[in-house]
């Protein structure tokens, strides 16, 4: 098989992600010539659906992040078609212990940590909590002694990392809503206007302000046009699913939206 061009593909995506396409081009083609398994860092959903559109039926690749519903997950780039084991995607699951009589996290928080490490979002996956405080995190087997040894306080809360066999996932907490907006049409800027009741001028700023992501990807125009199985980050504000959608009989946008709310400011 010929090497792939990463131009060939730029038409199926958007510009400002062609060094995404670049990237995952470079793996196959690396697979290619050496033959041998490739195994990605953490990928978001978006990126998942990308690197699968750039290898198509060509070989095989699979995504494991640590769990069953995991959002973010390594992906593996290999000829066998036997499936996978776990252990080969090189997670390792670390828990946060705290005082939590005294103490509360927040997912924020902790993001806040890792990022602050100076560290790239590809080196850790998930971040989960259980409806009674516990906290776990996944990351790249070959940097968890990094994390264990360098994060001992999140916030002004001590803490306290340990490692913990993938079958002791916790349990996650389901703290999505469902919600139904109207949307004088399905342009983002009128759709955000619609699901948080900021105005469109406010609208545009916060999208100008690099405070939007679509699909996981910052966007910085007002006049995308959503669809269905979107997802909408809106910093301070939540996510969004845009789980359905209708136009009512005066013409505007009935959205099914599945929210998962941030934190209070």
């Amino acid at each position: 098989m010929e090497k792939r061009q990463a131009s060939s593909f730029y038409q199926h995506f958007d510009e400002s992600e062609r060094p995404t396409v670049d990237y995952f081009v470079g793996l196959f083609n690396q697979f290619l010539f050496k033959n041998e398994p490739i195994l990605t860092d953490f990928l978001n959903p978006r990126e998942q659906y990308i690197f699968r559109e750039i290898v198509g039926g060509y070989a095989q690749l699979y995504s494991f992040g640590g769990f069953s519903n995991a959002e973010k997950k390594r992906m593996l780039l290999c000829d066998w078609s036997e499936g996978y084991k776990p252990d080969e995607f090189n997670i390792s699951l670390l828990e946060i212990a705290y005082p939590q009589k005294w103490s509360e996290l927040t997912h924020s928080q902790i993001l806040g940590v890792l990022t602050h490490l100076g560290i790239e979002l590809d080196t850790f996956g998930d971040i989960i909590n259980d409806e009674n405080g516990n906290w776990q995190f996944f990351v790249k087997a070959e940097l968890k002694d990094y994390f264990l040894e360098e994060i001992d306080r999140i916030g002004r809360t001590k803490v306290k990392l340990s490692e913990l066999p993938l079958s002791k996932v916790l349990v996650q907490e389901d703290d999505s809503e469902e919600m139904t907006s109207v949307a004088i049409s399905l342009r983002l800027d009128a759709v955000i206007s619609a699901i948080t009741n900021l105005s469109r001028s406010q609208v545009k700023k916060i999208i100008e302000a690099g405070e939007v992501k679509l699909n996981w990807h910052l966007v910085t125009q007002s006049n995308i046009i959503i669809s269905i199985q979107d997802m909408l980050s809106i910093r301070h504000y939540g996510r969004y699913e845009i789980i359905n959608l209708a136009t009512t009989k005066k013409g505007k946008k009935r959205l099914e939206i599945k929210v998962w709310q941030a934190k209070k400011r």
